[in-house]
């Protein structure tokens, strides 16, 4: 959804972007293939109790399971830890409803992604199986100029292993903004 926010913030506030990096995202085009069988039932399903952290921790840790990339899988024992860290701080189900709910009615971006002229890096993985490629190579193809970086064995999530190379992307696509 982040990606989706500054698509828009991008668009409609241009005087206050000097650059956009929409990271697995999509333009809201209702054409695209939609997530695979398996994801969709993965993030829709819940939790057996909603109210016990390990019932929780379980459920999350198989849903980045199956949304996570296949190339870079995390070894489960920090996965648990990292989403029971998460699951403390803050979990809420009833936002993560209204994120999902707000994903949805956010319709079609495609005629606000043709205004913007923020220089534009579009980030996606070949194996997201939430939101497939064909979404990020259609962002990229409405924003005016945008560069398109495809990274195999990516799925929908930032794998350690990968995370120098999207930070070095990242840096050189806001340096050269900047210049």
């Amino acid at each position: 959804m982040g990606g989706m926010i500054a698509q828009v913030l991008a668009a409609q506030f241009a005087q206050r972007v000097l650059s956009l990096t929409s990271i697995m995202s999509s333009s809201g085009n209702p054409r695209l293939p939609l997530p695979s069988r398996k994801a969709r039932q993965a993030l829709l399903g819940r939790p057996p109790n909603p109210h016990d952290v390990e019932s929780v921790v379980n459920h999350l840790v198989q849903v980045f399971g199956v949304i996570g990339s296949p190339a870079y899988p995390e070894p489960e024992a920090s996965m648990r830890e990292r989403v029971r860290r998460n699951v403390k701080r803050a979990y809420d189900p009833a936002g993560t409803r209204h994120q999902l709910l707000a994903v949805i009615s956010s319709g079609d971006r495609r005629a606000l992604l043709r205004r913007i002229t923020a220089p534009t890096l579009v980030i996606h993985g070949r194996a997201d199986p939430l939101v497939p490629l064909a979404a990020g190579q259609d962002t990229a193809a409405n924003v005016p100029g945008a560069k398109l970086l495809v990274i195999d064995g990516m799925g929908h999530d930032l794998p350690s292993p990968l995370l120098p190379r999207l930070a070095a992307a990242v840096m050189a696509h806001c340096s050269a903004a900047a210049s």
